[in-house]
């Protein structure tokens, strides 16, 4: 390092902000200094020199009991950060079944599931050439294949989606990744196909450990990176990303991140302690565990390290910290489950204040926070009743979904014996074996017969009707859920009552043969998928240059599929493809928005809204086609015939409407092409149309938007 007089012992974060606040040169062969150097962001302004995106893990806005604070009241620091130099939006969409993977990915890319690869959730079935299911997890690297052999990122291409760093990259940014998937190897099968054969043979050899050092941790650098010019670089491959992607490296996994970043000591979290799972071994602990001290203090020793752009998963607040000690997570108000926040917001707080005292602020840098999932609490009630978590803990007698074994009540209550595996869950994917056609009387049967369910509930005594909602391959088609793969598409999802957790058996035996078909599974406290949780229930929340200071708002309606092009446009950046989400210029201020919408504002939030009213999986034309669908898998096959010409023009109609708008959208937003107002309002008429022409079809059927599982169930 060559500079003027600097004073012994200063952090690299510090060192950088005192020596560009004075305007000192600094040519350094690593660090902060030379990094941010090299970035070239296009923000408005040029306010905007950092990027930290943070992804928690069903962490709530909403209060899971009316007593007890919700999640995000529980971390004060956090949500006073957000609000005061921000926006937090609380009405809010997830993915159609509220998965982590396919939420993550969302976020990630700005595409739904349909062009992004991973619709169904964390795991999904594939359809064999013999016609059997094979199940495989979702949660891979971005070069990863599916169970299919295809990318398991799988553009409507054919090819891998774009990779959500090139961007970046490209504009000299390199780019930190700590328990995102996508960005970091998932598991030791990416070690082979990333990091060559060598490393995965030693890694064979003590697997833990190996995760520990090559999981969960990545920087993928720009052409000339000085963190990427060392042994510990591997080639960053990416062969079908458009326009190519050649001479840029990465380092992958803890073993080689560390050395780069922090050459003279180890990898500490946001409290000081060395980050390592629980055998001691220093690097990943695994991303379920992985705290917020953990992610936080990885994210600062990247950001002081010269890393400009930074992504951070943060695990399941829910859960205990040593979950081998406990095998239930925690319910609302639970003394554990407030601890636990108390840390991570205490987390926060540390990272808030380390940061500021070396120069990242809201001033500087954009934050972007996001939850994925958005799991529901079955149990309760609390005791004592007045519980409030906080000055009184809550503690639960009774908690736990309900198992129904799907396959058994089938046998006993229909006598149906059709083979079908189920990717298990409170909304059940449904894939029957030999893949028969939609029209199939097997087809027919099974979701006929899945939509009379009952079920005695062991808590209340009464019997429910296991399904709210039905989707079938039309419906699914319709909700951005059937990909370029055919063999990834199920035949039904069922949206099930709330307090399920649909699953198949290890026998077919009737229900009158142990173990019960129902029964209260005290283990799992948490349920996911259920439509009253996913339909407008989650949040996000955007600080720093360009963001209007709106507080908390539910007045901007959006989406995860939103985030991605709003942060571009922020930046100034572009993907290489057309966003499924928009640009919320609700929450920007009139400096900052891209020129485009800027000439327009106004018509171009119009636009939006109603464009998002026809193409969010669960927007009110979404809705709305479920409700029809629902109404149309029950009756009879005539009326089933008439569903399927009418539900595949207007998935057709929709299809291209959509795609108009959104290439006007998309014109304002990154070619700076201001909307026309008299080329919107026929675009935005030609959607209410469309939107009360399947109102019309699903009659009395149509589900409000708060409730919709409940009015749909009540409705048949």
């Amino acid at each position: 390092m060559r500079t003027s007089r600097i004073p012994a012992g200063l952090a690299p974060l510090a060192l950088g902000a005192m020596l560009m606040a004075s305007g000192s040169i600094v040519e350094c062969a690593f660090g902060f200094g030379q990094a941010r150097a090299a970035c070239t962001l296009q923000a408005r302004g040029g306010a905007i020199t950092r990027v930290v995106q943070i992804e928690l893990d069903n962490v709530h806005l909403r209060r899971d009991d009316p007593n007890v604070p919700s999640d995000l009241e529980q971390m004060p620091h956090l949500r006073d950060f957000l609000a005061s130099n921000g926006t937090i939006g609380s009405n809010h969409h997830t993915t159609p079944l509220a998965q982590t993977a396919t939420d993550t990915l969302t976020v990630l890319t700005g595409l739904h599931g349909d062009r992004m690869g991973v619709p169904i959730g964390d795991g999904s079935g594939t359809f064999r050439s013999d016609g059997s299911v094979g199940f495989a997890s979702a949660f891979g690297y971005w070069t990863a294949s599916g169970g299919d052999g295809k990318p398991l990122m799988l553009a409507d291409t054919g090819k891998t989606v774009p990779a959500p760093w090139v961007p970046f990259t490209r504009a000299g940014c390199d780019v930190g990744a700590y328990a995102t998937m996508g960005l970091t190897l998932q598991d030791i099968a990416d070690v082979a196909t990333v990091l060559g054969a060598s490393e995965a043979r030693a890694a064979a050899g003590d697997p833990a450990k190996a995760r520990t050092e090559l999981v969960g941790v990545a920087i993928h650098c720009a052409r000339g990176s000085t963190l990427c010019s060392n042994a510990h670089a591997r080639p960053d491959l990416l062969p079908d990303e458009p326009g190519g992607y050649s001479g840029f490296s990465a380092l992958f996994g803890h073993r080689h991140v560390q050395p780069p970043i922090s050459p003279n000591s180890a990898v500490t979290d946001i409290q000081g302690d060395v980050i390592a799972d629980d055998a001691g071994h220093p690097g990943f602990p695994g991303a379920s565990e992985t705290t917020a001290a953990q992610s936080l203090g990885y994210a600062a020793a990247m950001l002081e390290a010269g890393v400009p752009v930074v992504y951070v998963a943060i695990g399941d607040a829910h859960k205990p910290a040593a979950i081998a000690a406990r095998r239930r997570s925690f319910g609302p108000g639970e003394r554990d489950y407030v601890a636990r926040l108390a840390a991570f917001d205490a987390a926060f707080k540390a990272f808030i204040d380390r940061l500021a005292a070396g120069g990242i602020t809201a001033g500087n840098t954009l934050f972007i926070v996001v939850p994925s999932g958005n799991d529901r609490f079955v149990g309760g009630p609390p005791s004592p009743p007045e519980c409030d978590g906080v000055a009184l803990p809550c503690s639960y007698e009774a908690t736990g979904a309900i198992n129904a074994f799907i396959d058994r009540l089938l046998f006993t209550q229909r006598r149906n014996v059709t083979a079908f595996d189920l990717r298990a869950g409170n909304a059940p994917a449904f894939y029957i074996h030999d893949n028969p056609l939609a029209a199939d009387p097997l087809t027919r049967t099974l979701a006929q017969d899945a939509s009379k369910l009952t079920a005695l509930n062991p808590v209340t005594g009464k019997t429910d009707r296991l399904a709210a909602m039905l989707a079938d391959r039309a419906q699914m088609q319709l909700m951005h859920m059937v990909t370029a793969s055919p063999a990834r598409t199920p035949h039904l999802i069922m949206f099930g009552d709330p307090d399920y957790n649909n699953r198949t058996a290890a026998s077919r035996a009737d229900c009158a043969t142990p173990p019960a078909c129902v029964a209260i599974d005290p283990d799992v406290a948490w349920v996911g998928g259920d439509m009253a949780q996913i339909a407008g229930t989650s949040w996000f929340a955007i600080a720093g240059p360009g963001v209007a200071h709106l507080g908390q708002t539910a007045d901007i309606p959006s989406h995860h599929a939103d985030l991605r092009p709003t942060m571009l446009a922020l930046l100034g950046l572009a993907d290489s493809y057309v966003h499924d989400g928009v640009v919320l210029v609700d929450l920007l201020e009139a400096n900052a928005l891209p020129l485009g919408p800027a000439g327009g504002r106004e018509t171009y939030a119009a636009l939006a809204r109603a464009y998002k009213t026809l193409n969010d999986p669960l927007g009110q034309l979404g809705r709305n086609s479920l409700a029809l669908a629902t109404q149309a898998i029950k009756g009879s096959d005539t009326s089933y015939q008439r569903y399927l010409r009418a539900i595949g023009a207007v998935t057709a109609t929709r299809d291209a409407l959509a795609g108009e708008m959104k290439a006007v959208l998309d014109g304002a937003a990154f070619a700076r092409r201001p909307v026309n107002p008299a080329a919107a309002r026929p675009l935005i008429d030609r959607a209410g149309a469309l939107l009360n022409e399947v109102e019309e079809l699903a009659g009395g059927s149509v589900a409000p938007a708060d409730r919709p599982w409940k009015a749909a169930s009540d409705a048949h």
